[in-house]
């Protein structure tokens, strides 16, 4: 990916542009998987570089994965806070522009190029973190000082409890909080002012790090607003048990009386996995939520807000009800439905927050209850393309049949295998039915999907990077299930080209999703 001229591609002046109209067109790309010379993409130079690949192709949305710090197998679904950044994700140019590293801390590392080897990246990226904070402390940077002061303030309600748990899991070798000791896993008082005394440096050095974050994610996200460039970003509905937030907020879950959970999240068999999907999650305590007024809810999505313009609300089905399964069960097969808040929960959020920014994932087991919610507040739901030819394929993903525009149209996402691979994999018979549907030959199946989609009457089209390099299944994000070597995907420079990126527009002009461009200086 070479840098784009901005002013060749033109920009607009950032502006609420609301799902349901005008009609718009995105990629799917998660930070971690830019190029770089770190081992691990992140928020410096190359991902104004990808921004401006997004406008020079006339894209609207940059749609990513969850920004929170990652924790168990590296999933952004898994993380240790619903409200704090991925450090892994500071760039180290930009601490160096900071005065904050020098350019030999950051000499001598070498890294595969195409995907994420996270165990050194991390080891690395801590490394270089620390040092930032030491030469800090030093009296570098003395300009940052009032920012990070005034951060903190802003994001007391999260970051005290976030940094202390992470400087206690620190001092414990990394290993979940209801394995410390009893006085912290209940929060004692005594046991918790003990800990702050004696883990003071580490908890300010954390706050450090997510005020690293924020600050760069912020420029970062600046910058493509003011150029018509927007985020989709992802809530996942449930959080990690091993998290400040379950360790901070305990009455808002189901657990017993050691703090673990009693009842456990996932979702029964369906077309991803024939004996379902065990997450693992704790499930909400929802009537203890909703005495408090869904505070925590309405906290975490106006959280979420301030980094992305447009949450994807991750099993959305869930608010509707939820699949409960009794914690210890191998698998999600056994398990029941339970009532979620519905309604309720997204009257006190619309109220709250005076609108509901959010795309409703209705993937999956879906039933007219479901529907009815999503109708309801008139949240866009989700159309998944390969789900219209491949494995479970059903009338409502092929374009002919979507009757309300006011949803998404995606050739695949992260859980989904590249359109390539998956075209390859597919049966005859499914092979057969996209050729029939598009007229094609399908040696171009990748750009046929990204056709269908950018044609359909959908209000907003999405595709995963990975099918416009028309890449197969070594290029796959997640597999739902499978245990190790998710999450590591990356694009190499130089791999995605302007001829591309060319292609891309046209057919974002031709099909009525371009962003307005400003006139040529």
């Amino acid at each position: 990916m070479g840098m784009t001229d901005t002013a060749q591609a033109g920009a607009e002046t950032a502006s609420a542009v609301p799902v349901g109209r005008p009609r718009s067109a995105g990629l799917l790309l998660h930070p971690t998987s830019l190029p770089g010379l770190y081992g691990i993409g992140d928020l410096g130079p190359v991902a104004y570089t990808w921004a401006e690949a997004l406008i020079r192709a006339r894209q609207t949305w940059w749609q990513i994965l969850p920004l929170g710090p990652t924790g168990y197998g590296d999933s952004p679904y898994q993380c240790f806070s619903a409200f704090a950044g991925n450090p892994y994700l500071v760039s180290p140019e930009a601490l160096m522009r900071d005065g904050l590293l020098r350019q030999a801390d950051v000499a001598g590392q070498r890294f595969p190029d195409d995907h994420v080897d996270f165990g050194p990246v991390i080891k690395f990226k801590v490394k270089l973190l620390t040092q930032a904070w030491e030469n800090f402390k030093a009296g570098e940077a003395p300009a940052l000082r009032p920012l990070l002061d005034d951060f903190c303030v802003r994001h007391v309600r999260w970051l005290d409890d976030f940094a202390l748990f992470m400087a206690l899991k620190d001092e414990n070798g990394g290993g979940a909080w209801t394995d410390w000791d009893a006085d912290l896993v209940q929060r004692e008082p005594a046991a918790l002012e003990a800990a702050r005394a004696r883990l003071a440096d580490s908890i300010e050095q954390h706050k450090f790090r997510q005020f690293l974050f924020f600050r760069q994610w912020e420029a970062l996200k600046e910058y493509a607003n003011a150029h018509g460039v927007k985020f989709i970003g992802d809530a996942p509905i449930f959080v990690s048990s091993d998290s400040s937030d379950v360790w901070a907020h305990p009455e808002l879950f189901q657990l017993d009386e050691n703090r673990k959970p009693t009842f456990v999240a996932g979702v029964p068999p369906d077309y991803f996995s024939a004996t379902g999907q065990l997450w693992g999650n704790p499930l909400y305590n929802w009537r203890v939520l909703k005495e408090t007024g869904y505070a925590w809810w309405v906290d975490r999505l106006r959280s979420t807000l301030e980094l992305v313009d447009l949450i994807r609300l991750d099993h959305f089905r869930g608010f509707e009800a939820y699949w409960e399964i009794p914690a210890g069960r191998p698998t999600a097969e056994v398990g029941r439905w339970v009532k979620g808040p519905g309604a309720d929960l997204f009257e006190v959020v619309q109220a709250e927050l005076g609108g509901l920014s959010i795309i409703a994932e209705d993937l999956g087991v879906i039933t007219a209850a479901v529907h009815a919610l999503r109708d309801r507040f008139n949240l866009p739901g989700m159309r998944i393309l390969q789900f219209a030819f491949g494995g479970a394929t059903e009338d409502r993903f092929l374009p002919h049949n979507y009757d309300n525009p006011n949803c998404v149209v995606y050739t695949g996402t992260h859980d989904n295998d590249t359109t390539r691979g998956w075209y390859q994999n597919a049966t005859e018979s499914e092979r057969d039915l996209l050729r029939r549907y598009v007229g094609r030959d399908g040696r171009d199946a990748s750009w046929d999907m990204i056709r269908l989609a950018w044609a359909s009457v959908a209000d907003t089209a999405i595709a995963p990077l990975q099918d416009v390099l028309d890449l197969g299944t070594e290029a796959r994000m997640n597999l739902p299930g499978r245990p190790s070597g998710n999450w590591t995907w990356r694009f190499r420079s130089g791999q995605l080209t302007e001829a591309m990126l060319d292609r891309l527009a046209d057919l974002t002009v031709l099909y009525g999703r371009a962003k307005v461009q400003s006139p040529k200086p």
